[in-house]
């Protein structure tokens, strides 16, 4: 199993957090808000149950720096974090930027036991997977999952004009080839995850944060900035 997007990432492993920002200007916010925005919708969905509503191990799939790792070590205190990356560079800082959490580059499996993360996450990073891979690492994610235990794919959602905008002017998404709600489900399904669903997320932009309560009403609708398909092992 090949891993090209290695090189790439690890280009603008030490850039990325600038260039991130410049991307999401219009949006009125840092990347830090987009993050937290979805380590909150993860811990929300937990709570909802059934499954494990203080999970023990968690997994960050494609964890990159580690934008996320703060934010699940807050919600999850008692949790142990585990970041995964194809790119060495990007490893290297999340690890130095949190080192209460462990880290260690993907090769052709996860490197990690059968049945061992209660949820794994991967946030935007399925789009920089080549299509012909996205199946084998879904069922890695599913190896490693606890039975019962929750997967949640972040993702651009490709009916958005300024998503569309944001993806085609971001230099390291010049790989990137964004998934349909449809394509998402139906790798859950076939990697032999339960009870696929989606929902949309990320509606409004800064100024219309008096907006943002509605978009827990909004879900169903294809006009959020991203998506997330969710499931169980």
């Amino acid at each position: 199993m090949n891993t090209p997007v290695e090189p790439q990432f690890d280009r603008y492993a030490r850039s990325y957090r600038d260039l991130h920002k410049d991307s999401i200007r219009a949006s009125g916010e840092e990347p830090d808000y987009f993050a937290a925005y979805k380590i909150a919708y993860l811990a929300d969905e937990l709570r909802k149950g059934p499954g494990p509503v203080e999970p023990q191990d968690i997994l960050d799939f494609g964890c990159g720096i580690g934008n996320s790792i703060p934010h699940l070590a807050k919600a999850f205190p008692d949790a142990r974090v585990h970041g995964l990356d194809v790119s060495s560079e990007s490893i290297e800082m999340a690890r130095t930027g949190n080192p209460q959490a462990s880290f260690g580059v993907i090769g052709e499996q996860l490197p990690l036991p059968d049945s061992s993360m209660d949820v794994a996450m991967a946030a935007c990073v399925y789009h920089h997977i080549p299509p012909a891979e996205r199946a084998h690492w879904t069922r890695e994610l599913h190896r490693v999952l606890k039975p019962g235990g929750r997967m949640f794919i972040f993702e651009h959602n490709p009916l958005n004009p300024m998503t569309q905008k944001v993806v085609r002017d971001c230099p390291f998404d010049d790989d990137a080839i964004l998934l349909p709600r449809k394509e998402s489900l139906s790798l859950l399904s076939e990697a032999g995850f339960s009870e696929p669903r989606v929902d949309y997320i990320v509606f409004f932009p800064k100024f219309l944060a008096l907006l943002r309560p509605t978009e827990k009403y909004l879900s169903r609708l294809p006009l959020g900035a991203q998506y997330v398909a969710c499931a169980r092992a």
